[in-house]
């Protein structure tokens, strides 16, 4: 399941954040609209794959990527980002992410990406990168949030 070119959908993101987007925002941002498309689609939004990390979920590609901002915005650095058709069902699922999603904290990003039933929690080892997250987990984690209405799909 390939996705998106992820330099094409953290473009959005960003774009959608009017530059004010950090790399901790862009990389739950992205998990949560991985999460969203896996489950309802069944395929990857972007090419990103993700690992648990200490702060959440994290596509390690991503984050090298934009890992010179810091906790600062993130500047345009996709340079080779194409632009979503009108009518893609990915353009329009993150739209509706970045509307519910860009309004948050940081820390209620977190703490979303944290939860206890999901696949982040499922894989986290405290202090250990490099563990990925399974696409099939992070499906089951749309799945097991529809069932217990922390989300409802659209």
């Amino acid at each position: 399941m390939a996705g998106a070119r992820s330099d094409s959908v953290c473009k959005f993101i960003c774009e959608a954040g009017d530059w004010r987007v950090t790399n901790l925002q862009l990389q739950k941002i992205l998990y949560l609209s991985q999460m969203f498309y896996l489950g309802i689609e069944g395929e990857r939004l972007a090419d990103v794959s993700f690992e648990a990390w200490d702060y959440g979920p994290v596509a390690p590609t991503v984050y090298r990527q934009v890992r010179m901002f810091g906790s600062s915005p993130i500047k345009n650095v996709f340079f080779d980002a194409r632009p979503f058709a009108p009518e893609s069902k990915r353009r329009k699922l993150l739209s509706d992410s970045c509307r519910d999603l860009l309004p948050m904290k940081p820390g209620e990003l977190v703490e979303i990406t944290h939860w206890k039933n999901g696949a982040w929690a499922a894989n986290y080892v405290p202090g250990v990168k490099g563990i990925q997250i399974p696409d099939n987990e992070i499906s089951k984690e749309y799945q097991s949030r529809v069932r217990a209405e922390q989300i409802k799909p659209d």
